[in-house]
This record gives C-alpha cells, structure tokens and sequence, in this order.
C-alpha cells in the first residue's frame, strides 16, 4: 500500500496532551510528486492547538523523488558497481505557530528524509522496513521526550 494514511490519526505522547487524534483532509501538495494532507480537526485534550488554517497552515506532505533512479550496470571487468544512486522519500509536517504575542505565525517543521540506494528495495526490502520500524518506533517511544526537549533545549 502506498502513503495513504487514514483519518483520525492517533498523535504520540506528548507532556500535557490526553489522546491526541488529528482529522487528516487530502489536501493539493506543493509538487506532483507528493501528496498532502491537512489536519482540519484536532481531538483529545490539547489545549491552544489549531487546526489548518491558511495563516496558521498544519499539514503533513510525502514526497516520492520526481524520477526515480535504478542500479546502473556492474563493471563487466571488475564485476563491481561504479556508483550507487540514492532515492530519497521526505516526509515534512509544517505547524503555524504565533512566536510572541501580537505577531504573524512562523512556520515550524519537522522533516524526515529516507534515503534509498537503488537496487536494496528489491534485493533486502526487508532491512529497510526494519530501518524504518526502527526509526518510527524510537521517534513514537520518545515523541514526549523530544517535546520536552524542543522546548526546554534540555536533551
């Protein structure tokens, strides 16, 4: 199944949020080769968050790389490849939010690149689904403390 994910969304811990849900509405993305979504509602208890709006933008956008790219030819001499070409997939989540009282929303991101060298996703997929339940996995397991530390600056 490709990026498709289904609305509501159950958010991770965060210190002072209760069951954090976000109403995911498929959205036009920037490029041709992403697909986005805007959270249009926001559950749980979470005081002071907004969903989308066009000043205070809360959307979550995937992109594919435009071309794809594919192992070149092994060196008929050597037998080795020459260079391994990298896809990279960005998942962004942009959040408006005010950075003081009586001014304009500033954009706040978080990006996730995934690199893929050519060729792993059909000779070990498997070793990038672990990389990536992995990453997801410590990124959910510490989602409060990363929370905590992003706005204390304390790690």
């Amino acid at each position: 199944m490709s990026f498709n994910p289904s609305s509501p969304v159950t958010g991770a811990a965060q210190t002072g949020f209760t069951s954090p849900t976000y109403t995911l509405t498929a959205d036009t993305a920037p490029a041709i080769n992403g697909k986005q979504f805007a959270i249009t509602a926001v559950g749980g208890t979470q005081a002071g968050v907004d969903a989308n709006t066009v000043s205070k933008p809360f959307t979550s956008t995937f992109f594919r790389p435009v071309q794809l790219r594919t192992l070149p030819a092994v060196n008929p001499l050597t037998g080795v490849l020459k260079s391994v070409p990298v896809n990279s997939y960005k998942l962004i989540t942009r959040k408006g939010a005010l950075p003081a009282a009586n001014q304009v929303p500033s954009i706040a991101r978080v990006t996730t690149v995934i690199d893929v060298p050519a060729g792993t996703d059909t000779y070990e997929p498997e070793e990038l689904r672990a990389m990536l339940s992995a990453h997801i996995g410590l990124l959910n397991a510490q989602s409060a403390g990363i929370g905590d530390t992003v706005t204390t600056g304390i790690v």
